[in-house]
């Protein structure tokens, strides 16, 4: 497939951006870390080198009240390490110009010297933020164009001023956040001016040559939210004021409707940006779940965008733009929109990688380097883990066999991939199909290895990635013919009556349960449905997209209960940016989550529990086992025992919870050092 518009150049006037593609903004940790400035560059610097059109970097704050103690750009000292960054994205290919963004989290930023245009708390925030005066409102204006001013000296081509996301600068633009009655508040053109003037001045201060960037809260899925008239009247300001480029954002990080989780069909939110484009003469970014250059070609088609932002595709695949120039679509590791690694470590202060790809960050750390003796390695098992040592070490130069059992690769994934709202996980299994054959895998599927038959091989090293054996609590009556397993329900082995319990909440006990509960065409698929769902009004654009706006859920015929031990809140070691929607999804659906329960037995009345020491009977016909995982491992002692050479990876290792990103990251790393 071509790309003509995705590669098409932009000219900007005093400079050009070589295709439609940007790499968009996301903190990684590597900002505030020792030494994460030279891990930056190389990050950087490798997606530039695959010819990536534009990079916007993680946001870098404009000063101590917004840094929480964070990556801040203030002064001469800190541009000069930025320059570590520049020089090496410029060295890798001097035409993708690279962008800092300045995000000032106003009522988010974690101290107590938080500051907003009022005293209103965020609900996701840790203090009440302090009122701006007016000199402390100039303040911050001055300290947002000398941020800018300092990233031009650092090398930078550009910069992109968020305001959105109910940092700083949206605060000043909603009404509800913003009480002021002073010129910076009341009527929308004075809710308005605190972002004009950091555009106004900025452009000043930095001159006519370099790109400045306004995120805007195109939609910002709140209630009470800016409307369609303000959204379009702050862009037409902007434009006056002086800025290069608008980029369209749909949330504020408080907002309950899912954005970038796997859920959310791909390209949801680009007509939004296609109706913004009408109103304006410069070019408008997109973004939000594009993670495929057809994808992108598509946005570009309608007219939806000049420019496609795409920040954790990069992360999954630093050469997807190389390979779309050179048609190696099908090559492309695809983001699957999991969060697991990305937002979800962003968010809990951790460095920041790739579930899909653990290089992701890590640039200067994990490297596969071609080997100068190649060895003869089997691997047993074509799921996660297995496919990426095989995969890893073959593309190093060793020769690999990889025996799978059953039919197919993918292991846990084949699970996953039925899933509503997980079906990105095909990409995945189309990726390393491919990386199979692009290597030279010897792939054998439908045969079960055994140790005679690994060592009349005479493999130099046996990897064992058996994966993992659901776990069966002891609980009296649980071989009862209510009881199923979690396999049997996802492949379809076995039938879910009307009444259903489901022992264990983690994350294959909420994925059983919005499988069970799901009803009607998958909310990943068709984005009327995830509207509906979700309360959002494309159409009529009411303030926020969402503000009078009810969600209509197709409500599930089975009467679910999810339960589990713990005495904690169901649900909570769920990832950080997507366990919330999944939480809401399910209680919209009817179905009931109980903790601290104590199993007693399973008889046909059903499933007798204690909760609280309170004796209760759940009266269901189907009880699903979702309690755990033990390592499938079968074969590691008698290989061991032959003197054959045998390392256990992902599940066969250790089984706590189906993980991927545990299993991936593992694998990839033994098999650049074998």
């Amino acid at each position: 497939m071509s790309y003509p518009l995705l590669l098409e150049p932009l000219d900007l006037g005093f400079t050009t951006i070589k295709n439609r593609s940007i790499m968009g903004s996301m903190h990684t940790g590597l900002e505030e870390m020792e030494g994460g400035f030279e891990r930056m560059a190389a990050y950087y610097a490798e997606r530039a080198a695959n010819d990536i059109g534009m990079i916007i970097t993680g946001g870098i704050a404009p000063n101590e009240e917004a840094s929480s103690g964070g990556a801040m750009m203030s002064g001469e000292e800190e541009a000069a390490k930025h320059r570590l960054v520049t020089d090496a994205v410029h060295r890798a290919a001097d035409d993708v110009k690279i962008c800092m963004q300045i995000l000032h989290p106003g009522p988010l930023a974690h101290t107590k010297n938080a500051v907003a245009p009022s005293a209103v708390k965020s609900r996701i925030a840790r203090y009440v933020p302090n009122e701006l005066d007016k000199a402390g409102i100039q303040k911050q204006i001055d300290d947002h164009v000398r941020c800018a001013v300092m990233a031009r000296k650092a090398g930078y081509d550009g910069v992109e001023i968020i305001g959105s996301a109910g940092y700083l600068i949206s605060t000043f633009l909603v009404q509800k956040t913003n009480l002021r009655d002073d010129e910076y508040g009341g009527s929308y053109e004075n809710r308005m001016r605190f972002a004009l003037e950091i555009v106004e001045q900025t452009r000043a201060a930095v001159g006519e040559d370099f790109i400045i960037i306004f995120r805007i809260a195109a939609m910002d899925m709140l209630e009470g939210g800016m409307s369609w008239e303000e959204v379009v009247t702050l862009a037409k300001r902007l434009e006056q004021a002086g800025v290069t480029i608008i980029s369209t954002h749909f949330t504020w990080h408080e907002s309950a409707v899912p954005t970038i989780a796997t859920l959310v069909p791909r390209a949801a939110f680009t007509s939004v940006t296609g109706r913004l484009r009408k109103e304006v003469n410069v070019p408008v970014i997109t973004s939000n779940r594009i993670n495929m250059p057809q994808v992108a070609e598509e946005v570009l088609a309608r007219g939806d965008a000049d420019l496609v932002s795409m920040a954790r595709p990069l992360l999954a695949d630093s050469a997807f733009m190389r390979k779309t120039i050179e048609g190696r679509e099908d090559e492309i590791n695809t983001c699957i929109a999991c969060n697991q690694a990305c937002l979800d470590h962003t968010f809990s202060g951790k460095l920041t990688s790739c579930l899909v790809n653990p290089r992701a960050c890590h640039e200067t750390i994990l490297n596969y380097e071609p080997v100068v003796k190649p060895k003869h390695i089997a691997v047993v098992g074509a799921g996660p883990a297995g496919l990426a040592y095989a995969t890893v070490a073959a593309e190093r130069g060793h020769k690999v066999s990889l025996f799978e059992t059953s039919s197919e690769i993918g292991g846990q994934f084949n699970l996953a991939k039925t899933i509503p709202g997980k079906e990105e996980f095909y990409e995945t299994i189309r990726y390393y199909n491919r990386m199979i054959e692009v290597h030279g895998i010897d792939l054998r599927l439908n045969t079960k290895a055994d140790v005679a038959m690994l060592k009349a091989e005479g493999f130099d090293q046996i990897i064992l990635s058996t994966g993992i054996k659901p776990r069966t609590p002891d609980i009296k009556g649980i071989n009862h013919p209510k009881v199923v397993s979690y396999i049997d329900v996802i492949t379809g082995q076995k039938q879910v009556g009307k009444k259903v319990a489901i022992i264990g909440a983690g994350g294959i006990g909420f994925d059983v349960c919005e499988l069970i509960s799901h009803a009607g065409p998958s909310g990943a698929v068709d984005r009327d449905v995830f509207a509906a769902e979700w309360g959002v009004d494309f159409e009529s654009h009411p303030r926020g997209g969402v503000t009078g706006v009810e969600s209509k859920v197709a409500k599930s015929d089975r009467e679910i209960t999810l339960l589990q031990r713990k005495e904690s809140r169901v649900g909570a070691g769920l990832g950080k940016t997507t366990g919330w929607a999944h939480r809401i999804a399910l209680a919209r659906r009817d179905v009931g989550m109980m903790n601290g329960v104590e199993y007693v037995k399973i008889d046909d009345d059903g499933l007798h529990i204690l909760q609280n020491g309170q004796p209760q009977l759940l009266k269901v016909d189907t009880i699903i086992i979702c309690a755990g995982q033990d390592p499938l491992r079968d074969m590691y002692d008698d290989l061991i025992s032959e003197g054959i050479q045998t390392e256990l990876v992902g599940g066969a290792y250790e089984a706590m919870e189906l993980d991927a990103k545990a299993a991936i990251n593992q694998a990839s790393y033994m098999a650049a050092a074998v």
